[in-house]
């Protein structure tokens, strides 16, 4: 009796056993036919994604990557701020992944790129007003024509006292503060005021950080200086705003005027460059993505203005072909 029992108790083990195997198989074959969460919905994508260029393109940017990564904290997203040419160099040359620009890519920019083989795509994502900016106790410059910024600015100008730009504004030095010559802010203003690229007089006091330039203009009475919007609505309470009028009054820069264009012609475009072959990688791609759908309230964030929707819905097309074929698309 007492074997038979021990052999009745091991053949209940052993179909315990089978069981339980084959109840473990069910479930991981269950597992298997269902379908799995993406990588970057479930934020578990990770890795490094290196940014450069632009300070005027850069709030907007930094933005996105940290709202990117309150979903995705195991991508390194490094925004670096060399100006639009500084970042150009390091993108044409493969070192980052996404470029910020604050003007198209140049010939000879392209031309580099080719030779290095960097494929990459264009992204317009928000627009911007160049805001001109005086300290806020300049209580007499409310308003200057794109003539008067050009004899400030031009490169044989010799005015160098308030009164010189109109006989009512006080006799006080003008003390001058821009973007060096790496940035596309600089390219911007002295094609749009100078009538030509890089063309400027030099003696202002020049800096790759527009933060730079808010300290300076703030702490002089008589200072006149140019950079993004972003950075003036980040510091109104150090900075004045100047009404520029380009032949149709004096308009300020604000939501309204650089959207609809009547801030002229100082609105511009804004813009990302991305390393096409980069879209491989499905967290840069992800991140792309997340930059363009939700640009708009991006763009309001930080003091800029967004594209219609239209324009971005082309973009995240444009991206999930590129990504799709791997297939070179330079805009």
């Amino acid at each position: 009796m007492q074997y038979q029992f021990t052999r009745h108790l091991a053949s209940l083990r052993g179909l315990l056993i089978i069981g339980m195997l084959v109840a473990v198989v069910m479930v991981a074959c269950s597992s298997d036919e269902e379908p799995q969460e993406p990588a970057a919905q479930a934020g578990l994508l990770s890795g490094e994604i290196v940014i450069d260029g632009s300070s005027t393109v850069y709030p907007l940017t930094v933005a996105a990557a940290e709202d990117f990564r309150k979903e995705n904290p195991r991508v390194q997203i490094p925004v670096g701020v060399s100006g639009t040419g500084g970042g150009f160099k390091k993108f044409t040359a493969g070192e980052t992944v996404i470029s910020d620009a604050s003007r198209p890519i140049k010939d000879s920019e392209r031309e580099l790129a080719d030779r290095n083989g960097v494929d990459f795509m264009e992204l317009t994502v928000a627009y911007d007003g160049l805001s001109v900016l005086i300290n806020p106790d300049n209580d007499w410059a409310s308003c200057l024509t794109t003539d008067q910024l050009n004899e400030v600015w031009k490169p044989d100008s010799e005015v160098s006292n308030w009164n010189q730009i109109d006989p009512s504004f006080p006799d006080r030095e003008i003390v001058l503060y821009g973007p060096d010559s790496d940035s596309g802010t600089f390219d911007y203003f002295t094609e749009e005021i100078n009538g030509d690229t890089g063309v400027i007089r030099h003696d202002f006091f020049p800096a790759v950080d527009d933060n730079v330039l808010v300290q300076g203009i703030a702490g002089d009475r008589g200072a006149l200086g140019y950079f993004g919007y972003a950075y003036y609505v980040a510091n109104a309470d150090k900075l004045k705003l100047v009404a520029v009028d380009g032949g149709d009054g004096c308009i300020e820069p604000n939501e309204e005027t650089i959207n609809n264009g009547s801030y002229s012609p100082l609105g511009r475009p804004l813009y990302v460059y991305v390393n096409t072959a980069s879209l491989q990688r499905e967290e840069v791609k992800a991140f792309v993505d997340f930059y363009l759908e939700n640009a708009v309230d991006l763009a309001a964030s930080v003091g800029y203005v967004g594209l219609p929707q239209q324009m971005y819905d082309d973009a995240l097309a444009l991206v999930a072909k590129s990504a799709n074929t791997g297939s070179e698309v330079k805009r």
